[in-house]
């Protein structure tokens, strides 16, 4: 039988097309039996692709996780615009529905359009989002058909290339910013081209680290007659663990003595580090005792101390 203690750290799932991400969450915590899980970053029930879910203590690593950079393929129809922008939602617009004679935008005029969105921009996510409005998501006031006055924010796109366009559909690739809503791209390109759009198809394809070769089929998680152990050795052999996470922050090993104090919080003397001063620009370091566990993240601070921000190891048995 599994130990309990080693169900935690990230599964990278692969979402189908239909549940939700707090479904897919459900399903994680049932396999695993613990209440400890949630998803670092929501993709729509339309949207496939990487979902990384954390698995207890794992949890606490959340803000560091969901911020990062993520990578979509995405289908936008032209010629059709909807409340919820991409498909599923209901058609409006007017004048900006498809007209069957009409002719689409050539292959030049939506790639030039597509490039504006390149770079810093302000973008209003969509009505039906998660968004919140004085506490309340954006789509259960959208759901009770009240006003959804949502403000524009701050988003990047690094890179946008399209990877081919026939007649009304685009395919492209976009890597963005945490926060960005390809639904959005997908309604102003139609706005911006004059015949409406919305997003057809979206696979995340990377969130941070975390790629599709990661990734764990739904039906793995759930499984068929597979027992409670089976399914949670599964997720053992799956899971990405702790020591392994943000690999983009440089490790410290620290002593014996430098463990005891991490564990409580103290801060680090360069004497508790087993291979010097931690020096080098960066936000954070990621302390690991001599098995190479994580035990805390810490910020430098003033004397070449490390002070721990993150604790996640309390005991010395963990």
């Amino acid at each position: 039988m599994v130990s309990k203690a080693v169900i935690e750290g990230v599964l990278v799932v692969d979402k189908p097309q239909g549940p939700t991400s707090h479904d897919v969450v459900a399903c994680v915590r049932r396999a695993a039996g613990i209440r400890k899980v949630g998803h670092l970053g929501t993709l729509d029930p339309m949207a496939t692709g990487v979902l990384p879910v954390a698995i207890g203590r794992a949890t606490r690593l959340a803000p560091w996780l969901t911020g990062a950079a993520k990578q979509y393929r995405a289908v936008i129809k032209l010629g059709l615009t909807t409340d919820s922008y991409d498909v599923t939602g209901t058609e409006v617009g007017g004048a900006l529905t498809l007209d069957p004679s009409a002719e689409a935008p050539s292959a030049e005029v939506v790639a030039e359009a597509l490039h504006r969105f390149v770079g810093e921009t302000e973008q209003f996510p969509p009505p039906v989002s998660a968004k919140k409005i004085d506490g309340v998501r954006a789509y259960r006031l959208a759901r009770r058909q009240q006003p959804v006055a949502l403000k524009p924010v701050s988003v990047r796109v690094d890179e946008l290339s399209v990877l081919s366009i026939d007649a009304w559909r685009v395919e492209c690739r976009i890597r963005s910013s945490s926060g960005f809503y390809v639904r959005s791209l997908a309604h102003d390109l139609g706005q911006l081209l004059g015949c409406g759009g919305c997003l057809e198809a979206l696979t995340r394809e990377a969130h941070g680290r975390f790629n599709l070769s990661d990734g764990v089929g739904l039906e793995e998680i759930v499984g068929d007659q597979a027992t409670r152990e089976e399914l949670r050795s599964r997720l053992a052999a799956r899971l990405i663990p702790l020591g392994s996470l943000l690999p983009e922050l440089p490790a410290v090993q620290v002593t014996d003595a430098g463990a005891r104090r991490a564990r409580h919080g103290n801060a680090l003397r360069p004497a508790d580090l087993a291979d010097g001063p931690a020096t080098g620009p960066t936000p954070a370091f990621r302390v690991v005792d001599g098995h190479g566990r994580l035990l805390c993240l810490a910020k430098p601070a003033t004397g070449g101390l490390l002070q721990p921000q993150l604790v996640l190891a309390t005991t010395r048995s963990e």
